[in-house]
């Protein structure tokens, strides 16, 4: 899909501040630092419209992006990243179950994992969040570019055994770096609007 015209659109903490508009929402969840932001930039072939981060937690509201006015990212704040105080935690945390569980606009969810790990309690939490949901969605195996190509597949089918052993859902590499299988997720995410 070739981007024209991505924006920023605003961040939200609570329903009041989400867009009005009714466009089909996107949504990433994923650990702190696993690539959220990055992934956008690459998805939509921009280089800084997401602000990326090398210090995790950096993202602490719901960040909507308009891509062509046909729908939006919605980035969520990571979990598992400690140097928030509790006080913060339990309000993303209370934010981001909000927004997951009322939200009707949220036609596909994507579960972010660093392919170069386990997925850890935290990762296997927000999957079960995310089956609770009922909503669809894809995992992806972000950062496939640390690793050997060779053994992409694998790692990728190991953590999908881990997180959803009866193999109904899809699971997908992705690399922001190296910008490869980008119209492997496009094509799941036109299948969402068909």
């Amino acid at each position: 899909m070739i981007v024209k015209n991505p924006k920023f659109e605003i961040s939200a903490v609570s329903q009041k501040q989400y867009p009005k508009n009714n466009l089909p929402e996107v949504v990433l969840v994923g650990k702190s630092n696993v690539g959220k932001s990055s992934f956008i930039n690459t998805m939509i072939n921009r280089k800084k419209l997401a602000r990326t981060s090398s210090e995790p937690g950096k993202t602490r509201q719901l960040n909507f992006y308009n891509i062509d006015d046909k729908f939006y990212f919605v980035d969520l704040p990571g979990y598992g990243y400690s140097k928030m105080s509790k006080k913060e935690q339990l309000q993303v945390g209370k934010f981001t179950e909000e927004y997951l569980f009322s939200r009707k606009q949220i036609v596909l969810i994507i579960f972010l994992v660093d392919i170069r790990h386990k997925p850890t309690e935290n990762d296997k939490l927000m999957y079960n969040y995310v089956i609770s949901s009922k909503l669809p969605f894809i995992i992806l195996t972000n950062k496939a570019d640390k690793i050997a190509i060779t053994k992409v597949d694998d790692t990728c089918k190991k953590i999908q055994k881990d997180l959803n052993p009866i193999g109904d859902a899809i699971c997908l590499p992705f690399s922001a770096e190296r910008k490869i299988y980008i119209q492997d997720v496009w094509k799941e995410i036109y299948k969402i609007f068909d």
